[in-house]
């Protein structure tokens, strides 16, 4: 976990929401934040990936992470928002509520991300994020879009 740490200690993380969590991830792995548009719904596609949009010729697949954390129904409104990453060779968007700052977290900010067993996949976060009285978990975006269900993503895409 350690190793984990060091590489984005004294980085810059763009802070999300989702539901009632803050969330950050690596600010150099944002292409770009845009308004929520249509998609274009693509047949047996799983449940979180919403479609494709065509964003200056690349088709772009959409992740809700609200669909994909199982964060309850999730509603569009004028906040939620696309944060566009570049993901190895891949563009991909991601669905959140909202976008709130860009922190940036020293190592001693950062926590080990706690145990959880067995019951839920934690290898895609990086341990928590504190800033004052706020808690931001940390997502290895890369680790968590290129998961084996994120493999899909591929074969949409392509």
């Amino acid at each position: 976990m350690q190793n984990k740490q060091q590489s984005l200690g004294g980085t810059e993380v763009l802070a999300f929401t989702l539901g009632s969590e803050e969330y950050g991830i690596d600010i150099l792995k944002v292409q770009e934040i845009r308004g929520y548009d249509a998609v274009t719904k693509i047949a047996n596609a799983p449940e979180f990936i919403k479609g494709v949009i065509n964003l200056r010729g690349i088709i772009v697949p959409i992740v809700d992470m609200r669909i994909m954390f199982k964060l309850g129904l999730p509603t569009y409104d004028q906040f939620t928002v696309v944060i566009i990453l570049n993901i190895g060779n891949r563009v991909v968007g991601m669905v959140v509520d909202s976008v709130s700052d860009v922190i940036t977290l020293n190592n001693e900010q950062i926590k080990p991300a706690p145990e959880m067993g067995t019951a839920m996949d934690t290898d895609y976060l990086i341990g928590l994020g504190t800033i004052e009285e706020r808690m931001l978990i940390l997502v290895d975006i890369d680790k968590l879009m290129s998961s084996s269900e994120m493999g899909l993503i591929e074969k949409i895409a392509a």
